[in-house]
This record gives structure tokens, sequence and C-alpha cells, in this order.
């Protein structure tokens, strides 16, 4: 009788602990393309009363990823997630992965991610609500091959730079860059360059360096300009206006890229800072 008291105790206990632990997914956006990245955010909030050790093991926080239309999702591998930290009771904690690389998500479909938060030390398994993705297609704006140097003495990769517009949640169209290797059949990266209007079409060429740079119509008004290298990482982002003139690429004699025309908007780092009067008044000095 009393081992069964002692059971029931610490069941009670960890019932307790589970409500008082919860976990719970989020995404900053519900569709993707094929092999884009799905950043994923873990929101894990204490109210247990005590501090929790979180990260130190790769077991402390698995991912599950199943497709809703029947067909496998293979696993690469684990997540990578260790890094330890510690969360005091009363707060909240966001863990950020992403999906891609680890899942094959790279079919269209509707998929169903879950994740799974062990605490060791307290026997606790935590399981989150399901969050659901769609991927879908994209239509091909544009391609062109381009080298990469890989080695000073090798001859240079074979890749390819793709424009890509989706109509994201059926209600915005959106352009996105694709590096894939030469054949096209093997993808290095997808990135999300921002909305694109319907009634223009992507201004686009490759400098000296094998960066892309695109210039599309974002709004009546209003363009946007990126940059990107040749392992699909955005290199730099600006916005032009038109104002007086439309904004173009143009090359230069040394083949270098940039655009003409329009009014390009200063960031917010570059605009010159106020100060109160306050912070700029000369104290008085003492005669």
């Amino acid at each position: 009788m009393k081992q069964f008291l002692i059971s029931v105790v610490a069941l009670m206990a960890l019932l307790r602990a589970s409500a008082q632990v919860s976990m719970e997914l989020a995404l900053d956006q519900d569709e993707f393309l094929p092999n884009e990245s799905v950043r994923l955010a873990v929101k894990i909030t204490n109210q247990s009363g005590q501090t929790m050790y979180l990260g130190a093991t790769a077991d402390w926080l698995t991912f599950n990823v199943e497709s809703q239309d029947g067909f496998v999702v293979v696993k690469n591998s684990e997540v990578p997630v260790v890094e330890p930290f510690d969360l005091p009771s009363s707060q909240m904690a966001t863990k950020h992965v992403n999906l891609q690389p680890y899942f094959q998500i790279g079919q269209p479909g509707r998929y169903k991610v879950t994740a799974s938060m062990r605490v060791k030390e307290w026997g606790l398994t935590v399981n989150s609500t399901p969050i659901i993705f769609d991927v879908i297609h994209g239509g091909e704006l544009w391609s062109q091959d381009f080298g990469v140097v890989m080695a000073s003495n090798a001859a240079p990769a074979s890749r390819k730079y793709t424009l890509i517009k989706a109509n994201y949640l059926r209600q915005q169209l959106r352009l996105y860059v694709q590096v894939s290797n030469g054949n096209g059949d093997s993808v290095i990266k997808v990135a999300g360059l921002g909305p694109l209007v319907s009634f223009s079409l992507p201004e686009e060429e490759v400098d000296p360096v094998s960066r892309l740079h695109v210039l599309w119509q974002t709004g009546a008004q209003s363009f946007s300009y990126a940059v990107v290298g040749p392992g699909g990482e955005i290199v730099s982002r600006d916005t032009y206006d038109n104002f007086n003139s439309r904004p173009h690429l143009v090359i230069d004699n040394n083949g270098a890229v940039f655009v003409h025309g329009g009014v390009r908007r200063p960031k917010l780092d570059e605009l010159p800072q106020i100060k109160s009067p306050e912070a700029v008044a000369v104290p008085a000095s003492n005669p």
C-alpha cells in the first residue's frame, strides 16, 4: 500500500509538472517552395516554480515531420539542438531551427510538424501541438548558368541561378531565387526575395564574380534590389522609388552591375539620429 501511495504521489507530481511546462511551435510563413528553408520557432514556457536546465544533450528536443498526403518523409539526420541554457520559472525561451536540411520536404503537398521535449531530471516528456505548412509549386521566370571557383588549381564548378515566382497564400506573388548545380537536379539553396507585382518582370544580371543582381517592382512606384551570392546568400538589399526616372540595371565597362535612375531609400541605420534638446544642451560653466 505504501509503495502504491508513493507511485500515486510521483504520478501526480509529474502531471503537475507537465501542466506547468508548455511548448508551442510557430512558423514565419505557411507556404514554402520546394527546398526552401523552413524556419521553426519553438517557444518553451516554464511555470513550474523552479529553474529548468535544457539543451545539454542531443535528444532533449526532437522533431517529427509527416506528410498529410500519404507519402513518407525521409529524415536525413537529427536536427542539431545542443546549446545548454537555463530557463527560470515564469519565463519563456525560444529555440530557432531550420527543418529543411534534415527532412526531405521538397515534394509539393501538406506537412505536419510536431516536437517533443525531454526533461531528463524530471522524467518528463512534453509534446507540442502539431503545426501545418504547405509546399507549393512555383513558376520559373528566368535561369542562367554560371561558374564558381572552388579551388585555385581546379576547374570552376557549374551552377545555375533560377528566378521563381509563386502565388503565396493565393493572394500575393512572391519572388524567389534558387541556386542549383549545372544540371538543375540538385538544389543548393532557395531564398525568398520579396513580393512581386504581376504586371512587371524582374531585371537580372550576373557580375564578374558570379553574383546575381535582381531588380523587381513591388508596388506602383517602388522597386526592390538584391544582390545574391553564388551560395544563395543575400548579400545586400535596397529599395528604390520611381521618382523622376524609373530605376533599371546597367553594366559599366568593367562589368560591374548597379542601379541607375530612381531614388534609393535610406536604410534606418543610415538616417541621422535626432537627439532631444536636453541631450545636446551645453552645461553651464562655473564663473
